[in-house]
């Protein structure tokens, strides 16, 4: 178990969308998950995981960017309900025939556009 955990951590780094959604794709046919992975369950699983992420803030108020008062532990399963809400969002887009990064870049060029910086004087 100790060498799995330490390969894992070896792969982690900079991956793509396309990446993730590779693998994400080979995790879910490997499983005969397919079958499952409708656009409206994937997108009611993310929703409880958007409520699980939700939890981790429920009653602490505001918190400092980069969370400095936070244990390691929070920061770890802070970053595991952020990855399972990336996941299904991925899953999601790649089962509506969307490609995410696309659509995020142009939608990034229309709110520049939307909402132009303000002017100097």
């Amino acid at each position: 178990m100790g060498e799995e955990k330490e390969d894992a951590k070896e792969r982690v780094g900079d991956i793509s969308l396309k990446d993730l959604s590779k693998k994400l794709e080979e995790f879910a046919s490997a499983r005969d998950w397919d079958k499952f992975h409708s656009p409206r369950n994937l997108l009611l699983a993310m929703v409880g995981e958007v409520g699980e992420l939700s939890e981790i803030f429920q009653w602490r108020g505001e918190v400092e960017k980069g969370l400095p008062n936070w244990e390691e532990s929070e920061r770890e399963h802070l970053g595991e309900e952020l990855s399972d809400v990336l996941l299904y969002l991925i899953r999601l887009s790649d089962m509506c025939g969307i490609d995410l990064g696309d659509a995020a870049s142009r939608k990034l060029v229309k709110n520049a556009i939307k909402y132009p910086p303000p002017k100097l004087l």
